[in-house]
């Protein structure tokens, strides 16, 4: 059937049709068409939308992802026909059904996936699939070398080539920030490329973009890694491990992150930059991914397995995750704080610890220190002052002011102070419900939104104490997270007194 062309500014991979042409062509919502630019002889796969209004008859709408391989402009004909479904569509049937897949199975809805091929519901399904029937350490393998193979990768001449990544699931868990220009300011290499958030209030990516751009192709990251040591980017704009940024799109709205497709995003980004020894940083504690101790130590195993697999050298540390990293929730105020603590603020303790814990592994992982004293060169590196100038050759080499400082950032200009209702101790966070919270005030899309905590766990507090301030950029998005917040009750406060038990006294 020939159509005209019709240029849509829609960021998909699809294409519109008149119901009319649709039922010419015996194709339904979600089918696939092959249309074929008979001037240049391009032929693209799209999945179709329908629409009795939006195009006329005679006119194939096209969008934009479309449009970047079929390459045509306004009112040429097509030639557009019925084509069949991508087999991997099978494959993902299979998993629903909860068939272990194969390598080549894998492979092949992977290739999809980077092509462009699935719709966002058909990889919705997959994800899906692969959240209620778990992946096995095979699949894992496979999934995770599928995803190597179809992007870019560096290659380093000089080793070894560190990296860490933190699984997330706590709040403010921005030790990045301060891990990598330590790392980096040891001697050792670490071109870190972090995910943006998908549960949280702020990736990596997002703080770092508070600084200086983080969307590099990955020969720029491999360039700047050479020259300055490290880099802190955002993977989905390198095409290192392509198919990890598409799943994590259709993740976010669901705030999953399925334990196998964690396991292959992780350890396909360390096997794609060249990484030779990584540190993962597992938090458990309740309202994190990992509830408990025994659970972290389980994980903690199938990242060492899958490291052994991909010839990856792999430790684990499995970290408090009861209560938040810091006192900062939110890009800008993270961003904040972990400044001043290159800075030479010696609190939070909670953030500085963690830090030169990671940092520390990773010293004495690559022999920078001996066994048992990572902890104390990593701390030495951060109070020379060498970290804080690390970072600024960082910040400088991907385009940022290296002169900011953590008095430059300030966070949004609608604030709300929360405060203690009675007299008592901090006994406990909710760290779901502050991320809720500061998610809901705008973060991470809103720089300037989060929570800013003033007391932290088993600190005394008076009625009247602040014990949180939440920030935002809109007044309505204030309000929301207000009142979400009094629903939530994030905080608790508890007087030591717990209850009065009084005797059987007879009074003479």
């Amino acid at each position: 059937m020939k159509l005209t062309a019709r240029l849509l500014d829609i960021a998909d991979r699809g294409v519109l049709l008149n119901t009319a042409d649709a039922r010419n062509l015996g194709v339904l919502h979600g089918d696939r068409v092959q249309v074929l630019n008979e001037t240049s002889g391009i032929s693209i796969a799209a999945y179709v939308d329908i629409t009795t209004t939006l195009v006329p008859q005679g006119t194939i709408g096209i969008y934009r992802v479309c449009n970047e391989r079929l390459c045509v402009i306004d009112g040429v004909p097509l030639e557009v026909r019925e084509a069949s479904r991508p087999q991997s569509l099978e494959y993902i049937t299979k998993k629903m059904n909860g068939t272990r897949l194969s390598k080549e199975e894998t492979y092949q809805i992977i290739r999809d996936v980077v092509s462009d091929d699935l719709s966002p519901a058909e990889l919705t399904a997959y994800i899906t699939a692969s959240y209620i029937n778990s992946l096995d350490m095979d699949e894992v393998e496979h999934l995770t070398r599928a995803m190597v193979d179809t992007g870019e990768r560096l290659n380093f001449h000089t080793h070894p080539i560190v990296d860490k990544h933190s699984i997330g699931g706590v709040p403010g868990n921005k030790i990045s920030l301060i891990v990598v220009p330590i790392i980096a300011a040891s001697g050792l290499k670490i071109p870190k490329t972090s995910s943006r958030a998908i549960t949280g209030a702020g990736g990596t990516a997002d703080l770092m973009e508070i600084l200086a751009p983080v969307a590099f192709s990955a020969t720029e990251v491999q360039r700047m890694t050479l020259k300055v040591g490290g880099t802190i980017v955002w993977g989905g704009a390198t095409n290192i491990a392509p198919a990890d940024d598409k799943i994590i799109v259709q993740e976010y709205p669901f705030k999953i992150d399925a334990r196998g497709q964690m396991l292959a995003s992780v350890m396909a980004k360390k096997l794609a930059i060249g990484a030779d020894l990584v540190v993962i940083d597992i938090p458990v504690g309740p309202n994190t991914k990992v509830a408990n101790l025994q659970e972290g130590r389980k994980l903690a195993r199938e990242f060492i397995e899958i490291g052994d697999r991909l010839k990856i050298r792999v430790e684990c540390a499995v970290t408090y995750g009861g209560s938040p990293v810091g006192r900062a929730i939110g890009p800008n105020l993270e961003v904040v704080e972990a400044l001043k603590a290159l800075e030479g603020n010696e609190e939070p303790s909670s953030l500085i610890q963690k830090s030169l814990a990671i940092a520390g592994i990773a010293l004495e992982m690559s022999g920078k220190a001996a066994a048992g004293t990572g902890f104390n060169v990593a701390s030495e590196i951060l109070r020379s002052g060498k970290a804080l100038e690390k970072l600024r050759q960082i910040i400088e080499i991907q385009g940022g002011d290296p002169k900011v400082t953590s008095s430059d950032i300030v966070p949004g200009k609608h604030e709300f102070v929360v405060k203690a209702p009675t007299t008592g101790y901090v006994t406990d966070f909710n760290n779901k419900s502050l991320i809720t919270i500061a998610r809901l005030a705008g973060a991470p899309h809103n720089a300037g939104a989060g929570v800013l905590l003033h007391a932290k766990k088993g600190n005394k507090v008076q009625a009247g104490d602040p014990i949180f301030t939440i920030y935002a950029e809109r007044k309505w998005q204030l309000d929301k997270a207000i009142e979400e917040g009094r629903r939530l009750m994030p905080v608790v406060v508890e007087g030591m007194l717990i209850d009065r038990v009084p005797g059987d006294y007879k009074w003479q």
